[in-house]
């Protein structure tokens, strides 16, 4: 906590100077030269995308597609996702001096290149370029830059930063051709010394001549801040400016995200905001709070009975939203082993159960697929774990339901996007009882889940959030006739309930699997093996 405090002091110590400098003029000695460009050429806002299908694009990503003024948010999520609380914190602690440097791009990069990547796996790198970095990208993505982009038929990214970090995200988003960057130099095959090279003035005017020759691109996108983009104006016959001022003059350059160039349904990472220097001194002040808060309000949650919890939740900083149906949900179907109801509920996070039993003020037993050990012994009510093989597991859920309620995650993995997985219809096999429970989680720090880390860890991250909130919607019943006893195949029962539960929280229905999610994200299917599937693990007397 001292060195915190520390820190912050130094913080705001050299951002006081460093205002002081800039304000001067310091390091401003370009200012003419970008005002002279600015004035020649015409806003992308006034830009025509019609025709030009056949058009060859050369623009850089930060700072003209790129919407963000720096770079530091994008190595902080490499340092800090990829690497370690200690290798972000040190980053930190050389905001204020990045910022002096402010033009000085050549400097600054290489400062960000070494602290980030100094003796960082390859393998972390490509685990946050895929699974981490997209979201961020997409979510300050300049709007017109991209639909300019979008309506030419070849494009080329030339960038200071290093290729690997972006090179993913515009081939696989963007559809760029050809990306070039500066090079990020390894040693012993799998370790960044966190030297570059190539990401100089003359590194890019030596590739646009291997590229194009003596010919010329069709069109150049620059921005109105960076010297480097100037070089695209000899190499291109047309030239558009993306001017910072568009903000503040009521013209919106921020991306919708109906407007993505294809939806952004999983991500991974733990950091839920986009780590500015200020956002990221944020999270480390309040890091020392919220680790006591999160053991207090697990605690809470094990120790109290259901309807107490709400409440101390609620001062603690839990936000709860219930809404129940006008109906009773808990009449029993006829037949001699289907007694229970089945609650069918959306995944957001492992608390999902959990949260259930909080609504209905009571302990509903839950079946699950992998699950931590640490997760099971924190987890207030009983847990089952399901095995993935299909006779097995509806034996299971056929035994819980003679014995009373049961929940049940039919998407079989968790998504934080506005999505639902395709429901497994194995529940709809088993049960005439059926009551779909709309549920959702919204963190302003960080996430608590994963798909490359630490899984046990999820509650308590989720936890650490300053003011987390959670929503439940308990929905009608589904009636007897639109079971499968009603003549439904469960198919149909499971999309019809992921259509209903999609719309009771305006999200879309796809039909990714949980091995398509672990696939993208971690590159593999998900399956951990474990000596206890199957088993059943108690709730705490």
């Amino acid at each position: 906590m001292v060195l915190l405090k520390i820190a912050a002091h130094w913080q705001f110590a050299c951002c006081k100077v460093a205002k002081k400098l800039r304000s001067h003029g310091f390091l401003l000695r370009n200012s003419a030269r970008l005002h002279q460009v600015h004035s020649l050429h015409s806003s992308v806002t006034k830009c025509s995308l019609e025709g030009r299908e056949s058009q060859t694009l050369v623009c850089d990503f930060h700072g003209t597609l790129l919407g963000t003024p720096s770079l530091f948010p994008y190595f902080m999520l490499v340092a800090f996702e990829g690497g370690s609380f200690l290798r972000a914190f040190l980053l930190l602690l050389l905001s204020p001096l990045l910022w002096v440097l402010g033009n000085h791009r050549e400097i600054t990069l290489r400062i960000l290149v070494f602290v980030t990547f100094c003796g960082l796996r390859t393998k972390h790198l490509e685990l946050v370029s895929r699974a981490v970095l997209p979201k961020f990208y997409l979510e300050n993505l300049h709007l017109h830059a991209y639909e300019l982009l979008a309506a030419t038929g070849k494009r080329v990214v030339l960038t200071s930063m290093p290729r690997l970090m972006v090179e993913g995200f515009l081939k696989e988003y963007l559809g760029v051709s050809e990306v070039v960057g500066a090079e990020l130099q390894v040693v012993r095959g799998c370790y960044f010394t966190g030297l570059i090279s190539g990401s100089t003035l003359a590194a890019k005017q030596k590739a646009l001549k291997d590229i194009f020759g003596e010919a010329k691109a069709d069109v150049a996108l620059v921005s109105s801040s960076n010297l480097h983009d100037h070089l695209f104006i000899t190499y291109c016959k047309e030239t558009f400016v993306v001017n910072k001022e568009e903000d503040t003059s009521g013209i919106s350059t921020e991306m919708p995200r109906t407007k993505y160039p294809k939806p952004l349904v999983f991500h991974d990472g733990r950091l839920a905001l986009l780590p500015t220097p200020s956002a990221t001194l944020a999270v480390f002040m309040w890091l020392p709070i919220a680790m006591p808060l999160a053991v207090i309000r697990i605690a809470i949650g094990i120790i109290f009975p259901y309807r107490v919890t709400v409440f101390i939740g609620a001062l603690i900083g839990i936000r709860f939203a219930v809404g129940r149906p006008h109906t009773s949900t808990s009449d029993a179907s006829t037949g001699s082993c289907r007694k229970g109801v089945l609650y069918v509920c959306t995944h957001r996070t492992l608390l999902d159960p959990v949260i259930l039993c909080i609504a209905l003020q009571r302990p509903v037993p839950a079946v699950t697929y992998s699950l931590s050990r640490m997760s099971e012994i924190l987890a207030p009510m009983k847990t089952v774990r399901l095995t993935r093989d299909r006779k097995r597991d509806a034996a299971t859920i056929r035994r819980l339901l003679c014995h009373g309620d049961l929940a049940v995650c039919p998407e079989g993995t968790t998504c934080r996007e506005p999505y639902l997985l395709r429901f497994s219809s194995l529940f709809a096999e088993l049960a005439e009882n059926i009551v779909p429970v709309a549920m959702d989680a919204r963190v302003g720090m960080f996430y608590g889940t994963t798909a490359s880390g630490r899984k046990w860890l999820d509650p308590v991250v989720f936890m650490l959030n300053p003011l987390p909130v959670y929503t439940v919607d308990i929905l009608e019943r589904v009636p007897p006739e639109m079971t499968c006893a009603g003549g439904w195949t469960a198919t149909e029962v499971a999309n019809r309930i992921q259509k209903q539960l999609a719309d009771a929280l305006g999200f879309e229905c796809t039909a990714f699997t949980r091995r398509d999610k672990y696939m993208i994200l971690a590159g593999n299917e998900g399956v951990v093996s474990d000596q206890f599937e199957g088993q059943e693990k108690k709730p705490p007397k």
